[in-house]
């Protein structure tokens, strides 16, 4: 039996990255999934790889009326017990270079959007007695960097808005959770596909590599399915210990040495 057998899911940004590993992995774990994206031809190849269980539609999470269709086409495939909200875009400048266009579109994608998609499925996951929605957020929505103005904002927002319906919507044993992931290794992540980018960054960090993407996804797995019932209103970081702290060379506890130009020796 899979862990999510019976279930039906939405995943935003689905076409590529992240979505793509937990709609794959969430179909191999029983579930039937609507992928949701606006890169269609992508979207629709993933979901004819899937198989059966999976269809795709395209979806702005920005616009209320590719939420209802992508509830609809939901709908059709049984009852609706999952949400990821997993589309986001990133458009790192400075604050003074930034737009408030530029700014607004990374706010209208990953936060409005988050706060869409949780309206959209709240009434199917009433009916359904219950569901899962599992928000992606980021470190960057518990700390920030320069050049994220738009995208750390978004990010902690998506933190609070998480809480706010984990409280307003517990009663009708809908649960919502945020994920936090650091550095993953997706075309968002490391576009020009670096191979530097999956270690260096991450010398100092206690796991020292890149994430990827499934590992994300095995995250999202977990609060979507029933193994996490007493669980709600949480930030699960799956960062490799990036917000646990940094390693730190010459000092005691540790004999990391640095691959890139430093020895404590």
């Amino acid at each position: 039996m899979g862990r999510l057998d019976g279930k039906v899911a939405i995943i935003t940004g689905a076409a590529r990255g992240q979505g793509e590993a937990e709609a794959r992995l969430f179909a191999s774990e029983g579930a039937k999934v609507v992928l949701g994206d606006v890169l269609d031809d992508d979207g629709e190849q993933v979901a004819a790889s899937i198989g059966e269980n999976a269809r795709y539609v395209h979806l702005d999470v920005a616009q209320e009326t590719d939420w209802a269709s992508a509830v609809e086409a939901a709908a059709d495939m049984g009852i609706l017990n999952v949400l990821v909200n997993n589309a986001a875009i990133l458009r790192p400048a400075a604050i003074e270079d930034t737009s408030l266009d530029d700014y607004m579109e990374v706010i209208n994608v990953n936060q409005v959007g988050t706060f869409l998609g949780m309206k959209a499925v709240l009434q199917s996951m009433k009916m359904a007695g219950g569901g899962s929605i599992v928000n992606i957020s980021s470190i960057d929505g518990q700390q920030s960097k320069n050049g994220l103005i738009s995208y750390s904002a978004s990010k902690f927002a998506i933190r609070g808005m998480t809480k706010t319906a984990a409280i307003e919507w517990g009663r009708f044993d809908i649960r919502v959770n945020s994920i936090h992931p650091g550095g993953v290794n997706t075309p968002m992540g490391n576009p020009m596909n670096d191979p530097r980018a999956e270690k260096e960054p991450y010398i100092y960090q206690a796991i020292p590599r890149v994430g990827e993407p499934v590992e994300i996804a095995y995250a999202a797995l977990f609060l979507a399915s029933d193994e996490s019932s007493y669980v709600t209103g949480a930030e699960l970081n799956v960062d490799g210990g990036w917000r646990a702290g940094a390693v730190t060379p010459g000092l005691p506890g540790t004999d990391y040495v640095v691959e890139y130009g430093y020895d404590p020796a």
